[in-house]
């Protein structure tokens, strides 16, 4: 009998954690359960990877020779309540090492932004690295979430976040993470 109940208890904790495994950023802002509806999946110009996006959002398409990019806003609302998503795979190697967070915080200072948080993770079962910087942009107070998720030794994702304004920011932070979750790499 014991040995039953200890089958249960470790599949029961498998299905705990697989369950888990793209929640970590929303953890740390403190995101509720709540999700979108009536999404549609959206992919890059070079079929890279794809994002599942609410139909009614705007949504652009971008490429070069290195990166592939997916942007989308919610453009019925006004700037300050909605939030910016920019969604880009990148053909490029990237080292998560000291000289790469001096480098982000160096960009980011010249634009007169601070970073508030700094988080090492694991995202879409990739390392991931996830910064957050505020200050201003134009007369609006303005935070910033970068989020590098390294896919393999050549090629990252940045998921770039924008939110204007004081007005829920978390929230909109949450409803762009919940978005990410849905970012499914291509091979």
């Amino acid at each position: 009998m014991s040995k039953y109940i200890y089958s249960i208890l470790f599949i029961a904790s498998l299905l705990f954690i697989s369950c888990d495994k793209n929640s970590t950023i929303r953890k740390e802002f403190d995101c509720d359960s709540k999700t979108f509806n009536n999404l549609e999946a959206v992919d890059d110009v070079k079929n890279l990877f794809s994002v599942d996006l609410p139909k009614d959002w705007k949504i652009n398409l971008y490429q070069d020779e290195i990166q592939s990019s997916i942007f989308t806003a919610d453009t019925t609302k006004q700037l300050t309540e909605t939030v910016l998503l920019d969604v880009t795979f990148i053909n490029k190697k990237i080292n998560f090492d000291d000289v790469f967070l001096l480098k982000q915080d160096q960009e980011n200072l010249a634009n007169e932004l601070i970073r508030i948080k700094l988080k090492e993770l694991i995202f879409l079962e990739k390392p991931t690295y996830y910064m957050v910087y505020k200050g201003k942009k134009g007369k609006f107070d303005y935070q910033v979430s970068n989020t590098f998720i390294k896919v393999n030794e050549s090629n990252f994702i940045l998921a770039k976040t924008e939110v204007y304004g004081d007005s829920i920011v978390n929230q909109r932070f949450c409803k762009a993470f919940s978005l990410m979750e849905n970012i499914k790499i291509k091979n």
